[in-house]
């Protein structure tokens, strides 16, 4: 039985449970479950005794789960909640997972639930949502474990016992002076397996890998990949240090920005909600700008066509071969545009890399183009042309054509997404769509200047 079958058992029996009024074996079931898969019998479930089934659990268990819903089985939990109900939840969240619930509900959800969390909570929560979206502040914590590099061992242990049961991580510890400047990192197996009373600073690594409040979400999930890190320290401008982003954390951005960069290389605007959540106004107005974009482009390949009606005119046969020549040119600009784009993202290659790019491009079209090319003129001597005047030559003008347009596309593919990259738009735009209607009309020129020079049309 897969994963999506026991859900769906799971959550009718739950529903039958709750029917029943059958708490006791309810809270038994829940508490047995993790966070994540509570959440989906959550947004499931989601009718009007959910509630209900919500105040069965634990209050850690409770939060943990709330977290890892969905904002519309959040904004519906909320509404049934009682201000009581709701600080409980507010008070066990962490700080960042609290900012985040906070930038997701409408402003009546905000306006409770800032209500509901304490004094200092509401500090926090302000201080973060003044970094700008999709910036390293913006997904930090600010609840973390700091030790000062003249603690001894011992010491530093009771500090954690004393205050780690509020912070997201204990693992890594950061050291900072007196003006909290991030001077070095530890780890509670350091401190454990240390004598008594060395020193902290005697412990801790002194070269230490930190992102600033402004840096790009992104690049803070790339550290994440290359290091493998649990958590990464932030620092403002003086290097102080103000928080730290977690694994979780650095997942999410990792999955929100691969979805988006999907989405823009498919020609539809990012969306923040699941599909089957989003209206079908909604699915609409991410998609249909692009395709008018797209359409009013696709305009330049019937201009070129009818610049060129004299030629199609002579040679009739041309015309049943243009989609084959666009069709390769779009597919062919499409897998460098991609590859260029992954290699982007992962950090292979930069602007400067650009004449290097092209250059190993160029010989692959060529390669590319001469297997096509040679393929095509056998199947049009053999097949297609067989019996049609000037079959030779007009093989040859369709073979070399494709010679030409591979080569045109994988170097537009290949450039598009690095200038994109250097001027300040995302390279995934600059992927399948966008590509192929480029090449499209550029794959005729080449096709019409070929057939021009070589049938003298």
């Amino acid at each position: 039985m897969d994963q999506v079958s026991v859900n769906v058992t799971l959550t009718e029996t739950i529903r039958v449970l709750l029917e029943e009024k059958k708490f006791n074996t309810l809270r038994d079931i829940l508490v047995t479950m993790k966070p994540y898969d509570i959440a989906a019998v959550f947004e499931d479930l989601q009718d009007e005794k959910t509630p209900i089934l919500f105040r069965i659990l634990p209050k850690e268990l409770a939060a943990e789960s709330f977290v890892e819903m969905d904002d519309e089985t959040q904004q519906f939990l909320i509404h049934g909640f009682s201000d009581s109900e709701l600080k409980e939840v507010v008070d066990e969240l962490f700080v960042d997972d609290a900012v985040d619930l906070i930038e997701e509900m409408p402003a009546n959800v905000v306006k409770r639930i800032l209500r509901q969390a304490d004094k200092d909570m509401r500090k926090q929560i302000n201080e973060l949502l003044k970094y700008p979206e999709d910036s390293a502040g913006s997904i930090m914590t600010t609840e973390f474990i700091m030790l000062r590099p003249d603690m001894t061992a011992e010491m530093a242990i009771k500090r954690i016992r004393r205050t780690g049961v509020d912070k997201e991580t204990i693992y890594t510890c950061y050291v900072s002076d007196t003006d909290n400047k991030l001077i070095g990192i530890t780890t509670v197996k350091d401190l454990l397996l240390a004598d008594d009373n060395a020193l902290v600073k005697d412990l801790m690594e002194e070269n230490v890998i930190s992102v600033h409040t402004l840096d790009d979400q992104e690049q803070v999930a790339k550290i994440f990949q290359n290091y493998n890190f649990l958590a990464l320290p932030v620092v403002d401008k003086e290097y102080r240090l103000v928080g730290i982003v977690t694994i979780d954390d650095a997942i999410d951005v990792l999955q929100e920005e691969t979805t988006e960069d999907i989405e823009k290389m498919a020609a539809v605007l990012p969306s923040d909600k699941p599909y089957m959540k989003t209206s079908v106004f909604g699915i609409y107005k991410k998609r249909a700008p692009w395709l008018l974009v797209l359409m009013l482009s696709a305009t330049f390949t019937s201009t070129i066509i009818s610049s060129f009606e004299n030629v199609l005119a002579s040679v009739i046969v041309l015309s049943s071969f243009i989609p084959m020549i666009t069709g390769s040119g779009g597919n062919a600009g499409s897998q460098a545009s991609v590859s260029v784009i992954r290699a982007l993202s992962l950090g292979e290659v930069e602007f400067k890399d650009l004449f290097l790019i092209l250059w190993k491009e160029f010989r692959v079209a060529f390669l590319c183009g001469v297997t096509l090319a040679a393929a095509n003129f056998i199947k049009l001597m053999l097949f297609d042309l067989n019996g049609t005047p000037n079959a030779f030559w007009i093989a040859l003008v369709i073979s070399l054509t494709l010679v030409g347009t591979i080569i045109m596309a994988k170097l537009v593919g290949a450039s598009l997404p690095l200038i994109a990259g250097k001027i300040g738009f995302d390279p995934a735009v600059m992927a399948n769509p966008l590509i192929s209607t480029v090449c499209d009309s550029l794959s005729l020129l080449i096709y019409f200047a070929v057939a021009t020079s070589i049938l003298h049309l």
